[in-house]
């Protein structure tokens, strides 16, 4: 049964594993080296995941050919976006939020690789109504 300290687990992993990837390979670089590493480390710890993946949007029940796609869906419960930028703007936590209700999961994950500490001002963590609904454990 998922639950919400499941869901925590998983965040708990995914965060570690972008200040691993932070750690070696340091603030500055382009997202897409982040990317590629982060594939790497989610492989080493055993978290599934799909990449780049396409959401599927649809405007008054017609679909809309966009290429709406999320850096990562973990477990099919965790939006995980990905940015290397001076700071994060209202934007980008919009569109990581967006991509966690359409995706209709519980929890998304918004990581500035751009940052001195990862944990301390790097990441945001939002959940969904779906996570609010699920059993605590």
């Amino acid at each position: 049964m998922i639950t919400q300290k499941f869901i925590n687990d998983i965040s708990y992993k995914v965060v570690g594993a972008c200040i691993e990837v932070h750690k070696l390979a340091g603030p500055g670089l382009y997202e897409e080296v982040y990317h590629q590493c982060l594939e790497k480390e989610f492989n080493l710890i055993g978290l599934k995941y799909k990449s780049e993946l396409e959401i599927p949007f649809s405007y008054k029940g017609e679909k809309v050919n966009c290429k709406l796609k999320c850096d990562f869906l973990i477990e099919d419960l965790i939006v995980l976006e990905l940015k290397s930028v001076s700071e994060i703007h209202p934007i980008h936590k919009a569109q990581t939020m967006n991509y966690m209700n359409l995706l209709k999961v519980p929890r998304a994950i918004l990581v500035n690789f751009n940052v001195i500490n990862i944990y301390h001002e790097g990441y945001e963590a939002f959940a969904s109504k779906l996570f609010k609904e699920l059993p605590r454990e």
